[in-house]
């Protein structure tokens, strides 16, 4: 059996980077179901002074490709008698230049490398864990803020769903992509138009196609995003039922980020109120055998109570290691995913 060493990219957050063997030991196992191969002997290993996350495995050209797209991935190694290391070439999911991901910068986003984690696990908790490599996937983000996780599934080449509440933010993202794809002179439209529900202005939608190339617009091999401006807990006659594969989020934290409270008092921020409320709806739009996967801040919600919330909504959880982590003095957060099967 072979043996690699896995080089973990640097993180722009030095709390996470203090975290990230352990993160990545978590996500490599997940990966283990798609790949044709068992993976062996998984920890962190220090060679020249460098930590490396080191596995035995025999890895085929496409599980190579799958594990090009661990979140913290930097470069992968085989270890040649355990003295040398011989570089393999990695093929992330790369549709677009990666600053699309790292360009945004505003309170309350979430570390890009933990988002593509939850997009992972979440994926790789689904039904369609095969179809990683390939596209034609759809993912919903119903606490959009911004669209970090909308432009991650951007760079898988996959088409995005978004609700956000905060109508500032819709038109941030809006400004930012739309200015983000003129610089990239990519074909692109954007367009923000009113909703209406019984004859009333129910929500505002923002809908935008892309392509990577020319050659692509011309073939008509377009993504596309569509973000809401309403409240998460109403989406009925907003988005029509099993359009999304995935469901990715961040709940709120009790910092940042909330919905509407029902009795119009304002932004609340209990993240398992607004879960409570909000699941069936979310479920409505979720194809079955898909995924949901939702990070919050553990401080200000109990993981069991998260987990008893999903299951009374009939999903099953999916198990990993463990993936609770500091992230400041105020926050400590967790990852749940669980899988819809009817």
């Amino acid at each position: 059996m072979s043996r690699y060493a896995m080089l973990l990219a640097p993180s722009a957050n030095r709390v996470y980077a203090d975290q990230a063997s352990r993160m990545s030991q978590a996500e490599l196992a997940a990966f283990g179901p798609v790949l044709s191969t068992a993976l062996d002997d998984v920890g962190v290993t220090v060679l020249g002074g460098v930590e490396y996350l080191t596995f035995a495995a025999e890895l085929s050209e496409r599980d190579v490709a799958y594990l090009s797209n661990l979140s913290s991935a930097y470069a992968l190694f085989e270890r040649v008698d355990d003295v040398l290391l011989r570089p393999l070439a990695l093929t992330p999911l790369a549709r677009y230049d990666s600053d699309l991901i790292t360009i945004p910068k505003y309170a309350g986003k979430t570390n890009e490398q933990f988002t593509k984690l939850v997009l992972n696990l979440t994926l790789l908790g689904s039904a369609f864990a095969p179809r990683m490599l390939d596209g034609n996937l759809t993912v919903f983000d119903p606490l959009c803020g911004r669209g970090t996780t909308l432009n991650q599934a951007l760079m898988y080449g996959y088409d995005g769903i978004g609700v956000e509440i905060d109508g500032k933010d819709v038109e941030a993202y809006k400004l930012f992509l739309q200015t983000w794809l003129k610089r990239k002179r990519l074909k692109h439209t954007a367009d923000l138009i009113t909703v209406r529900r019984q004859g009333r202005r129910a929500a505002r939608r923002l809908e935008v196609t892309l392509a990577a190339s020319k050659d692509d617009h011309k073939a008509g091999a377009v993504q596309k995003i569509i973000v809401l401006n309403a409240d998460t807990t109403g989406l009925d006659g907003l988005i029509k039922g099993n359009v999304a594969d995935l469901i990715v989020t961040d709940l709120p934290y009790g910092v940042a980020h909330g919905s509407y409270d029902d009795d119009g008092g304002g932004i609340t921020r209990r993240p398992l109120d607004l879960l409570e409320r909000a699941v069936p709806e979310w479920l409505k739009l979720l194809r079955p055998g898909g995924a949901v996967g939702i990070s919050w801040n553990t401080k200000v919600a109990k993981r069991e109570l998260a987990e008893d919330i999903l299951v009374a909504n009939g999903l099953k959880l999916i198990e990993f290691q463990p993936l609770a982590h500091r992230v400041d003095q105020g926050i400590e957060r967790d990852v749940l995913v669980a899988r819809k099967y009817s």
